[in-house]
């Protein structure tokens, strides 16, 4: 159920904002794996990179466990065991996983945390707000035939809290607090078991509407975040040809005659003219037969030669 996610904060900033306190109580900043590879967005869509927070013990051995790494990964777990050389032919989605099914699919293993900007302050500065931080898992693939691994990750779900319920079903397993984060991703003092037990829904979340700018996974600017009721429609402006032809409208559509324009003189109207035709003292009857009798009584009055029967 979750498709979109937004981390759009510069490296550094989300470096800071994911600071955190080691098991010696020393406040430390995470480390970047593959610093490179993160694109701030506010629009991630699957199979896109995200930002990761995991424990440094899965890249470091004998590290301390609760010591954090920042890794880019692809949104869409591929498993370590897919054998085809191209993961997008992965037949099923793993966008994302269901928490009553995580222990029951092989295609599941390491804990990991997927960093998102709090959808509700995204646009405030970060040390006033904290980053939504959902619980995943991930996996490390190889291409058989040999190539670059892939980190990729899933979202956990679990079912949907009073507040989200009328929306749907399944909500993101986000994890409340800095206590959580830390249980969750210290797998080497934390059993799985325990750390299942912080998979739950909360209420702990504000929300709102979104426009349809978000489902075009192209489109990365703040207007994917924004409130519904305070996105600014833009007015649609008309394009040359529809401009021509308002203006056309405009001067060429009849008008009522204006009372002031003064009357056309008889000399500018247009008047019937024929050689058989020649002005009459008589007044002119109006219409088209009165203008045909007038024609027949001066033919036959004044017949031209040409048309005179000849005679000897």
């Amino acid at each position: 159920m979750c498709g979109r996610t937004s981390c759009h904060l510069p490296r550094d900033v989300l470096t800071r904002a994911c600071a955190y306190q080691d098991r010696r109580g020393q406040q430390r900043l995470p480390e970047w794996r593959d610093p490179d590879k993160y694109c701030p967005s506010y629009n991630k869509s699957p199979q896109s990179n995200s930002p990761v927070l995991l424990s440094r013990l899965h890249f470091v051995k004998d590290a301390d466990s609760s010591e954090r790494i920042i890794a880019p990964m692809r949104w869409g777990l591929v498993p370590s065991w897919f054998k085809e050389s191209d993961p997008s032919k992965l037949q099923f989605n793993t966008t994302n996983c269901r928490n009553d099914t995580i222990m029951e699919k092989r295609s599941f293993k390491s804990g990991s945390i997927g960093a998102a900007d709090s959808p509700e302050n995204w646009g405030k500065v970060w040390d006033n707000w904290r980053l939504l931080t959902m619980a995943g898992i991930f996996d490390c693939w190889e291409p058989p035939e040999g190539g670059d691994v892939l980190y990729s990750y899933t979202i956990i779900t679990v079912d949907s809290c009073k507040g989200l319920s009328d929306i749907h079903h399944r909500m993101p397993a986000i994890l409340d607090g800095e206590e959580a984060v830390s249980k969750w991703l210290d797998f080497g003092k934390v059993s799985t078991q325990e750390a299942l037990k912080l998979i739950h829904p909360t209420e702990n979340i504000t929300f709102h509407a979104v426009s349809s700018v978000v489902n075009n996974s192209r489109n990365n600017t703040p207007e994917c975040l924004a409130p519904v009721d305070l996105v600014v429609k833009k007015e649609l402006k008309a394009s040359g040809s529809s401009q021509r032809m308002l203006q056309w409208l405009a001067t060429k559509s009849p008008k009522k005659e204006d009372s002031k324009t003064p009357q056309k003189e008889e000399s500018d109207v247009p008047q019937w003219s024929s050689q058989f035709l020649q002005k009459s003292p008589l007044p002119t009857k109006r219409g088209t037969a009165g203008l045909l009798e007038q024609w027949l009584k001066r033919e036959k009055e004044e017949e031209p030669v040409a048309k005179r029967p000849y005679s000897q």
